[in-house]
């Protein structure tokens, strides 16, 4: 064979594996997987549109979404606040954009059946949480004008028995996050209003932390007891406090700044006593092990103390000691938008605009799931957040951009 054969030879082969190689490389990605090792099968569905809560809810549950010229200015901020900026969370330019994105939906296996009370008031919002108190009240946290009623308790024939007077509170410039402690007073969160506020039961206020409008840092030696983005409140073994700050979303209008009391911008964990004394705190810092990009999610282990902390857009949750000591992190395949732990101890995942509700293993593995995924139509969220469930294990939940509640039902035992 001649050497200018032996070439043409090596050329061309060297060209198959190349093309071979790219060919492989185009493979595009599995796009549904069926049932391993105990969780369910999982596949992927489209996202949908977000209407940021301009939603008409009919009292079967069916929503209808309101044109913005239709809608008006309803979410009014508090002035002064500052809003997302300078980072790709706040709406990036380049790639693909979260209403393209397609997410990992499990096969539901748990048998719950959707229902809707008609509960709330008529009006634009959505529900960001929801709680039940021992008497099994639900607790309702919603988004709406400012002047507007944002807080109600209904009975469990789902009677409205109480609204919080917005004098009472002022107005929740992002309503976020809220929890039922074991005195039933209900503790909320105002992300842009730099507040967590403590309620009695019958909706007196009994303590806020922080100051409304000014977002900053907790520096117990400098007397400096604000708050960085509160989004959730979860309570310890002993009645303690953890307060969840920071979507990771507002760092770079923070950091470094000249205001002496609002200069770290980092995600953060703060640890109080029920009375709003000063504990412990820790940061997330976005890199390295044990470190949290967002603190979104946030719930205690009933077993030993241990804090969850849900890195949403990270897709980890994050496991320190009650003391802020790392143990581990979870790699997950949705969002971490919302943690709980149900009545028999069990770990359970909201997923955020992946529209289900997760139960969990200790090691993060799923196990079980309930909803139909991003959109407005039965069963379905656009955005799955904070939620509770009662003793039966039925599961109550609002949703951030829709002004509805939704109830899903246990299977009989």
């Amino acid at each position: 064979m001649t050497r200018r054969h032996v070439a043409g030879v090596t050329t061309t082969a060297l060209g198959l594996m190349l093309l071979a190689a790219s060919a492989s490389s185009q493979t595009p990605p599995p796009s549904k997987g069926p049932a391993v090792d105990g969780s369910p099968g999982w596949f992927l569905q489209g996202s949908f549109p977000d209407p940021g809560g301009r939603t008409v809810v009919a009292p079967d549950g069916t929503v209808t979404v309101v044109p913005r010229s239709e809608a008006g200015d309803y979410r009014t901020s508090a002035e002064g606040t500052p809003g997302c900026s300078h980072s790709p969370i706040c709406g990036n330019r380049l790639g693909r954009r979260r209403q393209e994105l397609q997410r990992v939906q499990w096969e539901q296996t748990l048998g719950y059946t959707f229902t809707y009370p008609d509960m709330l008031p008529p009006g634009l919002g959505g529900v960001p949480a929801v709680a039940l108190d021992s008497t099994q009240h639900l607790w309702v946290f919603q988004r709406a004008a400012a002047g507007k009623p944002q807080l109600f308790k209904f009975d469990p024939e789902y009677r409205l028995i109480l609204t919080v007077d917005p004098e009472v509170i002022g107005y929740q410039d992002k309503a976020h996050g809220m929890a039922v402690d074991a005195e039933d007073n209900v503790w909320i969160t105002a992300t842009n209003g730099a507040t967590v506020m403590k309620l009695s039961p019958e909706g007196e206020l009994l303590l806020t932390v922080g100051e409304t409008g000014r977002r900053g840092d907790w520096d117990e030696a400098a007397g400096h007891r604000l708050l960085w983005q509160p989004v959730m409140v979860a309570f310890g073994p002993a009645g303690d406090v953890y307060i969840g700050q920071g979507h990771g979303n507002e760092s770079p209008n923070d950091t470094g700044s000249d205001d002496p009391a609002n200069n770290i911008g980092a995600s953060r964990i703060l640890h109080l006593d029920r009375n709003g004394g000063f504990i412990n705190q820790w940061f997330g810092n976005e890199a390295g092990p044990g470190k949290f990009n967002s603190a979104h999610g946030l719930a205690v282990d009933p077993a030993n103390g241990d804090v969850w902390i849900g890195d949403r857009e990270d897709y980890r949750i994050v496991v320190y000691a009650g003391d802020g000591t790392f143990r581990k992190t979870l790699p997950m395949r949705n969002l971490p938008c919302a943690l709980y732990f149900d009545s028999h101890g069990r770990p359970w995942m909201a997923s955020g605009q992946d529209g289900q509700f997760l139960q969990l293993d200790r090691n993060g593995k799923v196990l079980g799931a309930i909803g139909n995924g991003m959109g407005i139509g039965v069963g379905q969220f656009i955005e799955a957040s904070y939620w509770v469930m009662d003793q039966d294990d039925n599961l109550y939940a609002g949703d951030t951009a829709v002004g509805r509640i939704t109830k899903m039902v246990a299977p009989p035992r």
